[in-house]
Parts: C-alpha cells; structure tokens; sequence
C-alpha cells in the first residue's frame, strides 16, 4: 500500500479561501490524499467494502473514486532479469 499527499479536484471545482481584508482567492487544485494498493484478485471485493465503509467523511463533493485495473506484472528494480 502506497499512500501520497497529492492536489486534485473533481466535481467541487476547487474551492474559494477568503482571507483578511476581504480578499478571496480561488483554488481550483485543492488537497487529496491518493491510496494505491495491489491485492490478489479474490480480495479485490472485500477490499473495495472495507474503503467504502471507513472513507466516508459526509463531506460535500463526494469521497472520491476506487478505479480497480489490473496489473499485469511487478518487478523489483534490483532483481536479476530472467
């Protein structure tokens, strides 16, 4: 499992921060946090219901998106070629 800070936006169309004096200032990239994971094939169901049922935040704009593509093949970048 891979977990990153990452800036993004989606359907919210980033957001609008007001600062002293009145001045606002439109953010159209806002912060994120981005999980990856490589599970066995068998797994990939429990997986996506454990994520849905503790990523929820009630916020406006959603909890984001689980996309599930296969992968192929992994390679350690110090092993030997076959």
């Amino acid at each position: 499992m891979t977990v990153t800070n990452v800036h993004g936006r989606g359907v919210q169309r980033g957001i609008s921060l007001q600062f002293r004096g009145g001045r606002k200032v439109n953010v159209d990239l806002i912060p994120k946090v981005k999980i990856e994971m490589i599970v066995e094939d068998e797994d990939v169901e429990t997986i996506i219901a454990i994520i849905k049922r503790v990523a929820v935040t009630g916020e406006a704009g959603g909890d984001g998106r689980i996309f599930v593509i296969p992968v192929e093949q992994a390679i350690k970048v110090r092993e030997e070629p076959e």
